[in-house]
């Protein structure tokens, strides 16, 4: 063994006395002591009333979680409260889900009520809730969503307005359980897609219908040429030179997907654009196995402009899907399930939106996409006849 600044190390048990500062700290020790001593150990879990999840262990043990909903960007004195509130409520244990939500771990039922009413009756100067409480079971959670214009530099959309305001009309789904099944919605704010709109219910995306600009009085002299020419996915940038000599870059507008890449690498490339920038609507999409494979989300509305503040024809088409499949579904039945039983051209229909071949998906690799779950891959006679006729 050889001695180190911080004691004697053995090759035998390279782990002992370990000592970093290098990253967090391992998950375990944050775990509340009750979620430690069953770890792994979890036998079946309900949902008491809206808001409030009970799992059991096979010790017997019962955890009560109190789920509210957050904001994606938070101030520091509004995380203030939400860590009092879990000194006061939960021994200081407090987490957050991939949905921004906010979770409470408590260790009995009566105290989970007495929280949720504690988070309830906190509301902010003007009347809103801070801490709503639901988000579980049959419902809308909280909207997974991007930077917007606050932190991004390519959204054609802004996150955090879009998703207030589609909120705010349908706050009772998200204080209730009364849908056919989840509802998940998701806005991601150009392409690039760091949201989960490829496989949400419903999904906001925000849409750049007009390629980059070429700014050539400024592009040779603040970026670096090829990584520019590099950064395009679709090969449609080359550089060129100016006839006064100077070197730039010209873009293919056929071959451009509006994916803002290029102004990722040149600020001399600018994509936004207040008359070409929107939303567009996807739906039908999810991750989950049950009934279903996972499925994609398809394109219903190809865009909506952005009125801000509250981008009403956005919220106003969003809230006539969830109405209608809320009334027309059957129980358990995921939105894309729903729209597939009754035929996507009555999906269509009933939601008044206009249908068009454009919106299908037709893309190369659809085929496989479509006979694709995490389970196995299938194939049924019509893909075997086209396969053994060259036409796949």
């Amino acid at each position: 063994m050889s001695k180190g600044k911080f004691g004697y190390y053995n090759p035998q048990k390279p782990q002992e006395n370990r000592i970093t500062d290098v990253g967090p700290v391992h998950y375990m020790q944050l775990l509340p002591p009750s979620l430690r001593k069953n770890y792994g150990q979890w036998v079946s879990h309900r949902v008491i009333e809206p808001g409030i999840l009970m799992h059991v262990a096979e010790s017997g043990d019962k955890v009560y979680s109190v789920r509210c909903g957050g904001a994606r960007i938070m101030s520091a004195e509004h995380i203030r409260e939400i860590c009092d509130i879990a000194d006061k409520f939960a021994n200081g244990y407090v987490r957050w889900t991939t949905r921004n939500n906010v979770e409470f771990i408590v260790d009995s039922e009566q105290k989970a009520k007495d929280l949720k009413k504690e988070l309830d009756n906190r509301k902010f100067v003007a009347g809103s809730h801070k801490f709503p409480v639901g988000g579980t079971g049959n419902c809308i959670t909280n909207i997974v969503h991007t930077q917007g214009w606050i932190h991004c530099h390519t959204p054609a959309t802004d996150a955090s307005g879009p998703v207030k305001v589609v909120m705010d009309e349908l706050f009772d789904y998200f204080k209730s359980m009364t849908l056919p099944a989840k509802l998940r919605i998701s806005l991601a704010c150009c392409l690039n897609m760091c949201g989960a709109v490829h496989c949400s219910d419903i999904a906001m995306l925000g849409y750049h219908r007009k390629p980059p600009a070429e700014d050539h009085e400024v592009l040779g002299k603040v970026c670096e040429i090829p990584l520019v020419v590099a950064a395009c996915p679709l090969y449609a940038i080359k550089p060129i030179t100016l006839e006064d000599g100077r070197k730039s870059v010209t873009v293919n507008k056929e071959k451009c997907m509006y994916c803002g890449n290029c102004y990722t690498m040149c600020m001399a490339l600018p994509l936004a654009d207040k008359e070409g920038d929107g939303v567009a609507i996807l739906a039908g999409g999810k991750i989950s196995n049950r009934i279903n494979p996972p499925k994609f989300s398809k394109v219903i509305v190809p865009w909506l402009p952005n009125n801000m503040p509250r981008w009403p024809e956005v919220v106003s088409t969003i809230k006539k899907i969830v109405e209608v499949y809320a009334k027309e579904a059957n129980k358990y039945e995921r939105l894309g399930d729903w729209a597939e039983r009754i035929g996507w051209e009555r999906f269509f229909e009933k939601v008044g939106l206009e249908f068009s071949w454009h919106l299908l998906d037709d893309y190369r690799l659809a085929y496989d996409t479509f006979r694709t779950s995490t389970q196995f891959k299938y194939t049924d006679h019509a893909w075997a006849v086209s396969k053994a006729a060259g036409v796949i």
